[in-house]
């Protein structure tokens, strides 16, 4: 019989996903038959499943850590964000709608059925599976009609263990005080409590462990440092992209306001030779750059009208003047042509926009959304390439003619007369080592990394950073049956 643990934050982003990961590999290590789940999700960074859907990046992650192919009930209500008051609904994999935020409350609790349904399929898959919460069970206000944290929890009967983030100060006060706003039967439902991103002496925070339990009455499943490889593992909020000093080669890639899919960045982050830099609004895209990489965005129209109001446009015209190479991914790649038209009013008002004009493409948006996982061989080079397609538009044009990639024996991608500029919807192609190399190479520097292998290093460290400094054993004793 599958048996089931949550982990619950006592804030948004105190470190949940990378300890369900960790977890995912540790106990697989053990021999258990391990299944992430996140009833609920925000995020615009997805990845498709082998069955054909789209869930949250860091379950496809989790995934991963666990051993086994992402499957869409692993994530089976995801919210992409479209606007400020806006999101997209995936539900099981399959985009069902756009929804604004005011009216989400009343009509998630529709939600819970398909919720349950998922989780139900996949504990016939697993022994173990580790639940992970969204934000904070503490947000009380959002409790009614609940289906991410506590409100799934009691109605698949889950036990939670709550995880403070010391790093960011107050966690007793985070941990304490979740349980004291929660209605008593829901603190009944969190069975031990862990503390996650100690830097220093884990011992110095002894006392707070005391006066926590002595406050709550829960056990504490100990204090996890600081894993410092973290930033080797996808990121699921954008908000976590930093710049990490690296090599002399210089990655300029602006932040827009609806970035998707931005673990694209990942594989050149990882390099040795290589600075990726996230551009900020009201931050000119440095002159200096060797590469210009405009990344996917969930909202193609309103990131290249703000693209233009940052005078990102003007900057990258002088870059390409320079001679200096431009790479768009998926949402990037569409705003590199001459127009951008939304005739069925996809992403908002029917509308045509003139692109950057970069690219001799057009790009049509439809409303049916292009889900598939991608392989293929770059031409030049003859390296393999592996991806996937996410995407709401079909683009067209002459230089389409210059495709400069093959995906299923289909060119794929587009590029500029002079060679500068190229397009693609394929993301993940920067993880294909033999394609980097031979890409990196043709801007005259040197890839120095094997990108998956760096990630599945990254997983064992962090499995066996838990293993070290939480009490693995206690956490899966309180798992309980999936009835």
């Amino acid at each position: 019989m599958a048996r089931a643990i949550m982990i619950q934050g006592a804030g948004s982003n105190v470190g949940k996903s990378m300890l369900v990961a960790g977890l995912a590999r540790a106990c697989a290590r053990r021999g258990l038959s391990v299944a992430p789940f996140k009833p609920q999700n925000m995020s615009n960074n997805a990845a498709v499943t082998t069955d054909g859907g789209e869930i949250g990046r860091a379950q496809a992650l989790q995934a991963r850590a666990a051993g086994r192919a992402p499957h869409t009930d692993m994530n089976p209500v995801l919210l992409k964000p479209e606007s400020e008051t806006g999101a997209q609904i995936v539900v099981q994999g399959r985009a069902i709608g756009s929804w604004q935020a005011r009216a989400y409350p009343e009509r998630k609790a529709s939600l819970m059925r398909a919720v349950l349904e998922s989780f139900g399929r996949l504990a016939t898959t697993a022994d173990l599976i580790l639940v992970e919460g969204a934000g904070s069970p503490a947000e009380i206000n959002l409790r009614a009609g609940d289906i991410a944290n506590m409100g799934f929890a009691e109605a698949a009967g889950v036990p939670v263990v709550l995880v403070g983030d010391i790093d960011r100060g107050g966690v007793i006060a985070q941990i304490v005080g979740t349980q004291a706003v929660l209605a008593p039967a829901d603190a009944a439902l969190i069975k031990a409590f862990a503390i996650n991103k100690f830097r220093g002496d884990p011992r110095l925070f002894d006392d707070g462990l005391t006066a926590i339990e002595e406050r709550t009455g829960w056990p504490s499943l100990g204090v996890v440092p600081w894993f410092a490889d973290a930033w080797r593992l996808p990121a699921e909020d954008a908000l976590d992209i930093v710049e990490r000093p690296g090599g002399d080669f210089i990655v300029a890639v602006p932040r827009l306001g609806r970035i998707a899919n931005f673990d694209d960045l990942d594989p050149l982050s990882a390099e040795p030779g290589v600075t990726v830099r996230m551009i900020e609004p009201g931050r000119p895209l440095p002159a200096e750059a060797d590469l210009i990489l405009i990344p996917g965005t969930k909202s193609t129209i309103a990131d290249l009208a703000a693209f233009r109001a940052e005078g990102w446009d003007i900057d990258l015209a002088a870059h390409i003047r320079r001679g200096r190479p431009v790479l768009g991914l998926c949402g990037g790649y569409q705003m590199l042509g001459r127009a951008v038209s939304d005739p069925g009013g996809v992403e908002g008002p029917a509308c045509t926009v003139p692109g950057l004009g970069h690219l001799d493409v057009e790009t049509v948006m439809q409303p049916q959304k292009r889900l598939a996982l991608a392989a293929g061989h770059h031409p030049a080079s003859g390296a393999a390439i592996t991806g996937y397609e996410i995407h709401m538009g079909h683009t067209t044009g002459p230089d389409t003619a210059r495709a400069w990639l093959s995906m299923a024996g289909a060119p794929e991608g587009a590029c500029s007369a002079n060679g500068l500029v190229r397009g693609s919807y394929i993301h993940g192609l920067l993880a294909s080592d033999g394609f980097r190399s031979a890409y990196m190479a043709d801007m005259g520097t040197v890839s120095q990394l094997g990108f998956e292998d760096g990630v599945e290093a990254a997983l064992d460290a962090l499995a066996d950073h838990l293993e070290a400094h939480l009490n693995v054993d206690r956490l899966l004793s309180l798992a309980a049956p999936i009835i």
